[in-house]
């Protein structure tokens, strides 16, 4: 790496320029440096890995343990097709096998989240910034990249308030535009539109959502962890899912809401749709009466008010019984088999109306990005531009909740740092 000073700002020379340090563009410098490469990663904020920091309620969740690369694949829709050749240089098993080997143990929690066995998203970060010394990575913080400089499709320089970086090739990691005071602004895409690219307009994913309904609002901090919620729009009954949420106090988050939010916020542009709740996924209509009918024998001479303890949460029990509509004083011994098969079926289908979802200051991650069809997923390199490459959040994928966001970020950083590392020798 070559440095000189001319002027007022200071000159580099190096082989690879890593513009972002959130996750991908750390696991994309680190790649190059073990390539041989001579590499400097610039990050606008203070410190590095800023927004990882903050992922999964500040754990951390890493990656998802789906060790099939295609099934991995389809969890990101249609365009899943497109990481099925980064997968096979960089799964989910070897982002588990890379952070085991630097000393950090992982565990596996439900729904295949895998987590660090810290709880700790600092372990982490910690794991990615001794690779980097490990690899030699000249780290620039503090660096807002201010202009990109680009001569006959090939990128020559990128400058920042106080330096002029040259490189033979330059990797842009720079995310969405969720969580902006992380430094999440968007700043990549307006680059990359430029240099030529196409880009999907940026929106909120992975967002909570706002509701209507009181009672929803009553049980903030209620977590389920097994319920199912079907989107029903102005044409039809829609996406259906069964997994974790949370109650708020503005409305619902948690996993499968999170996971369901960008599908919920397409259905609100073009309607009015509503969100059906099943308490009981596991269970048809006959069964849970079944259930429900075993339970009631039990306490049979309590009032309908106490009833429900020990058959659902305890803060969840008494607003059951407000919206049962059954008078909460009845004896249950006495209750109309109607009035109870009428419980059953809303035990099944409580509606929610969805009135908003949160702004990006809220979102995990945002949808939008790089037109897919101008990278080469091979070597993560830009179709548009010869000397660049583009890796994590920044290209246009619509990523679940659950550690697939992360992975995108390790995977096709993984590719992008070992293409560009090795292309100064072309």
């Amino acid at each position: 790496m070559e440095k000189e000073n001319s002027g007022a700002k200071q000159k580099l020379a190096c082989d690879v320029a890593v513009i972002g340090g959130g996750p991908a563009g750390m696991i994309s410098a680190i790649q190059a440096g073990k390539e041989g490469a001579s590499v400097v990663l610039i990050e606008k904020n203070k410190t590095l890995g800023k927004k990882l920091l903050i992922t999964g309620g500040g754990r951390c969740n890493v990656t998802n343990a789906i060790f099939d690369n295609r099934t991995l694949a389809q969890k990101y829709g249609k365009k899943g097709k497109f990481l099925l050749s980064p997968f096979s240089k960089w799964s989910a098993q070897d982002t588990i096998d890379f952070f085991e080997s630097c000393g950090m143990p992982t565990k596996e929690e439900a729904l295949g989240r895998v987590f660090p066995q810290s709880n700790l998203a600092q372990s982490v970060l910690d794991v990615l910034i001794d690779e980097l010394e490990n690899a030699n990575v000249k780290i620039i913080t503090d660096s807002p990249v201010i202009k990109i400089k680009a001569v006959n499709n090939k990128i020559v320089s990128i400058e920042t308030a106080d330096a002029v970086i040259n490189a033979n090739a330059f990797i842009i990691t720079t995310g969405g535009t969720a969580r902006p005071e992380t430094g999440s602004s968007g700043d990549g895409f307006k680059w990359l539109k430029k240099l030529g690219h196409t880009i999907s307009a940026p929106s909120v994913a992975l967002v909570p959502v706002k509701t209507k309904e009181a009672w929803v609002h009553r049980l903030q901090g209620l977590s389920l962890p097994n319920v199912k919620i079907t989107l029903i729009d102005a044409k039809a009954r829609g996406e259906a899912r069964i997994g974790k949420i949370l109650f708020t106090h503005f409305g619902l988050s948690g996993p499968l809401v999170l996971g369901m939010s960008q599908a919920i916020g397409e259905a609100m542009r073009e309607g009015t749709p509503a969100l059906e709740l099943d308490l009981f996924p596991a269970l048809d209509q006959v069964m849970l009466d079944e259930k429900l009918r075993a339970h009631l024998a039990k306490v049979q001479n309590k009032k309908w008010a106490n009833a429900l303890a020990g058959f659902v949460s305890p803060l969840l029990a008494p607003v059951l019984v407000e919206l049962s509509g059954i008078n909460p004083t009845m004896p249950v011994n006495i209750i109309p088999r109607v009035a109870r098969i009428a419980f059953v079926k809303k035990l099944k289908a409580l509606t929610i109306t969805p009135t908003g979802l949160l702004g990006v200051e809220k979102a995990i991650v945002s949808s939008g990005g790089v037109a897919l069809e101008e990278v080469d997923f091979k070597t993560m390199r830009s179709q548009k531009i010869e000397n660049l490459y583009l890796a994590g959040d920044i290209l246009d994928f619509d990523r679940p909740s659950g550690g697939f966001s992360l992975q995108i970020c390790w995977t096709t950083g993984f590719v992008a740092g070992r293409s560009a590392g090795v292309y100064n020798v072309r």
